[in-house]
This record gives C-alpha cells, structure tokens and sequence, in this order.
C-alpha cells in the first residue's frame, strides 16, 4: 500500500470518527476509553471489599460537590464546601456501617441540612480561591457565560445549599444502602451503577441509529423518543443478564418480573436525571459541569442519571426482598 493510499483511509477514518462525535455530541473515543477505566477501577474495589466501594462512592461524591461549587459560582451562588465534605462524608459512612441503616440516614441528613443552612448563612467559603478557580473554568469552558455581577439574596443562598444536600449526599446514600441487603452487594451495585450507564449506553447509540423524533428539543435536543427506547430496552437486558447471574431458579419463579420493572424504571428515570441536569446547566450557561472525566465532562455530567434512580432501584430491591 503507497503513502497516498495509506493517507486517504487516515483522512476517511478521521472524518468517520468527527461524523460519530458530532452526532454523539461528544469525543467517543475519549469517552470509550474513560468509560473502560471507570469500569475497571469500580468492579476492583468491589472485588476487593464492598467498604472500598463506599470509600471511592465519597471520593466521587466529594469530586461532585467540588464540580457543583464552582458551576454554582458562576452565577453568584455559593455553596458551603467544607461543611458539605464533612457532612456526605459522615452520612454515606453511616448509612453503610451503622446497623440501622435508614435510620442513620434520616438523622444524618437532617444534620446535614441544619449545618449547611447555618454555614450558608453565614457565608462560609473562600472568596480568593473560588476566583481563582472560576477564572480557570472561563479559560478551559468556552461558551461559558460569566454571571458573576448576579445579585442573590442570602435566603436562595441557603435554599441552594439545603437542595445540594438532597441533591448528593441523600441520592448517594441510597447507592450505598442496598450494598447492605443480603448477601448479593456485588450484584446490587452492579444494578445501582451499572445499569444506568448501560441506560445511557442503549440510548446514545438508539438515539444516533433511529432517532427522529426529540424528546425534549428545549432542554436536550440530542434526546430522541427513539433514544429513550433504546435505553429501557438495554436496562432491561442488562438487569435480565445480573438476576440470571445472581439468583437461584426458584426465586426466579416468583420475581422474574423484577428485572424488566427495573429496567423501564432506569431507563426512564435516567433520562429524565439527564433532562434534569442538562436544564440546570443550561440555566447555569455552561456546557459541562466539570472536565475531570475525558468524553464525559465533569463526576456530575456522568452520575446524574445513577443519583436520580438509586433510590427507586434501592426501594425497589428492599421491597422484593432481594
């Protein structure tokens, strides 16, 4: 094969690849590979002890709230970021090694939320170093539009700051609960994370194939109907895949309805997690809630859809007795 050959595929593959990222709205081959490494790092530490698990759930959770402070920022919102490491810190630990697992939730949260309406009165947080920061957002963000001129009254400062409570820590704590039923905490993490991803997964490649019509052109324009099909067909595949991999034939006669019920419920409310987060972003005018994670954007960008339906696969599961 001549030199001239060889660069006409090079150029045909880089076109081919720009087609699937503009279609894709994102770089896939970045994202792929993230993705992979996200992947193999989770199913080590579950391997390894599900306490391993819960302790990367806070470094993620931690991350987030990182992300989240300085998207809120941009528009003049500030939120208490030290007391709201502390606070997720203590409660995800709870819910996992306290015996009483929900009540060691409700009285964390309810901590939480007392202690960062306080600090958020207060005005606790650091204004240099969020400067500093939100300058290099501007700088790495294009299109990002600085609000920073924006006036707010400390009581939406507050009520920003209690919503970011039952925003991550409660909505992480309910990834970390069902670790504790039974005796199948690999599979219901798998359920948990997993699953919504595969949602998106299922979704994004449905929406690129089939999609034609927009399922909320405003909020998303790249969410189809076709896409939202797509990703409850690959819930519930995959959940299908897990129970088949998990429990006995006799329990399987009296739940095999379990995993298709759960894989509609992600499929759904996964969407509407990124339909959710997308709106608030575009309120916020920006793009991307962080750029920690190549292809994905920020921790938020790819945990929205697992926080939004933890708590229905983890009520789900606990009703099942499963």
């Amino acid at each position: 094969m001549n030199s001239q050959s060889q660069h006409d595929m090079e150029v045909k593959a880089d076109e081919a690849i720009d087609a699937i990222n503009k279609k894709a709205g994102r770089n896939m081959p970045q994202a792929v590979g993230t993705a992979v490494a996200l992947i193999a790092v989770i199913l080590l530490c579950l391997w390894i002890s599900p306490v391993l698990f819960v302790a990367l759930v806070v470094v993620f959770m931690i991350l987030a709230l990182w992300e989240l402070r300085v998207d809120l920022a941009v528009i003049n919102l500030h939120i208490p970021l030290v007391t709201l490491w502390i606070c997720s810190t203590i409660t995800l630990c709870a819910v996992y090694f306290f015996p009483r697992h929900v009540v060691a939730m409700a009285v964390c949260i309810c901590f939480s939320l007392v202690a960062v309406a306080i600090s958020a009165t207060l005005q606790l947080w650091h204004g240099k170093r969020i400067e500093k920061q939100l300058d290099r957002k501007m700088q790495t963000a294009p299109g990002t539009v600085d609000r920073r001129g924006e006036s707010h009254s400390r009581l939406t400062q507050v009520a920003v700051a209690m919503f970011t409570v039952l925003y991550i820590p409660l909505l992480a704590s309910c990834i970390i609960m069902p670790l504790t039923f039974n005796d199948h905490y690999f599979a219901h993490a798998i359920l948990v994370v997993f699953m919504p991803a595969l949602s998106d997964t299922g979704g994004l490649f449905a929406g690129m194939m089939f999609g034609k019509h927009k399922l909320s052109p405003r909020i998303s324009p790249k969410k189809s109907v076709e896409g939202l099909l797509g990703s409850i067909l690959f819930a519930v595949a995959g959940a299908y895949v897990v129970f088949a991999c998990t429990y006995d034939a006799a329990l399987w006669a009296t739940r095999w309805w379990v995993p298709l019920l759960l894989g509609i419920i992600i499929g759904i409310v996964g969407t509407y997690g990124d339909l959710c987060a997308s709106m608030l972003k575009r309120d916020m005018g920006i793009k991307d809630m962080g750029h920690l994670l190549k292809g994905h954007g920020g921790i938020l960008d790819r945990v929205d859809s697992i926080l939004m339906c933890a708590p229905f696969v983890c009520v789900l599961l606990w009703a099942t007795g499963l």
